[in-house]
């Protein structure tokens, strides 16, 4: 038992110093562009929980940047390249759950919700865009993070039941047809993805609100596309996964 823990420890740092080397400390939020119909892609900007006072890797890591502004750079163009949805190619705006410039856009992305946390008016916000027909993509976190994920999830939807998801989703064909979902977490070897939905009135037969994609890190594999970081296989999985995600929720 000795042993395999620390091998898991080594494992650990091992995963933590490769995610501080590609993950040099991404800039503030830039500029928003104005709304004029295209797809955008929107980063939930978030302060982070009380747990998570570390910081991140030692410089006032704020978290919701992670990947920012590359990631949602690469997947507009890819984007715009594969589809026929008029798509926003400068990047990508970052708003808060309590900005009502977020009804404009009927997708948003949240990464790291290990470290999410959401206030009184956030909480009525998410709630708000949510059931007016909001999409939100849910994605870089792994292990005990999700306990912090979930309790604040509730925060929002106390009710909500988040699903295991399995390839027969529509979600999974709904631009590629994704054949399995055997994905891994990019940095942790050996940590088996998993998905998880979110659907309104808790309803599988209805709207899918929350795609989560736990134990897993889609955006990293976006944001180092031009590099030699991943097999292109690994990287071209992913993009399909955020095409399925953007094409499914448009659609519905």
């Amino acid at each position: 038992m000795r042993l395999k823990s620390m091998v898991m420890f080594g494992l650990f740092l091992a995963a933590t110093t490769l995610v501080a080397q590609r993950r040099q400390r991404a800039p503030d939020a830039l500029p928003n562009t104005p709304y004029d119909g295209k797809f955008t892609f929107v980063r939930i900007k978030y302060n982070l929980a009380s747990m998570s006072g570390e910081g991140g890797f030692g410089y006032g890591d704020p978290r919701w940047n992670h990947d920012y502004p590359r990631a949602e750079g690469h997947f507009g163009k890819i984007l715009s390249e594969l589809s026929l949805i008029p798509t926003y190619l400068g990047g990508g705006n970052v708003l808060t759950f309590d900005d009502p410039d977020l009804f404009n856009y009927p997708i948003a992305y949240l990464t790291e919700p290990g470290f999410w946390s959401v206030n009184q008016k956030e909480t009525e916000g998410m709630r708000a865009w949510l059931a007016k027909g909001g999409f939100l993509i849910v994605d870089d976190f792994v292990g005990n993070q999700w306990y912090n994920f979930e309790a604040q999830l509730k925060t929002v939807l106390p009710d909500a039941r988040l699903v295991k998801l399995d390839v027969s989703h529509p979600i999974f064909d709904s631009f590629f047809r994704i054949a399995s979902l055997d994905f891994y977490h990019p940095y942790y070897q050996g940590v088996h993805s998993e998905f998880f939905g979110v659907f309104e009135d808790n309803d599988p037969e209805k709207r899918l609100m929350i795609i989560v994609n736990y134990n897993n890190d889609v955006a990293e594999y976006w944001e180092w596309s031009d590099t030699d970081f991943a097999p292109i296989e690994l990287t071209n999985e992913a993009y399909k996964l955020g095409i399925n995600y953007v094409v499914y929720a448009m659609t519905h």
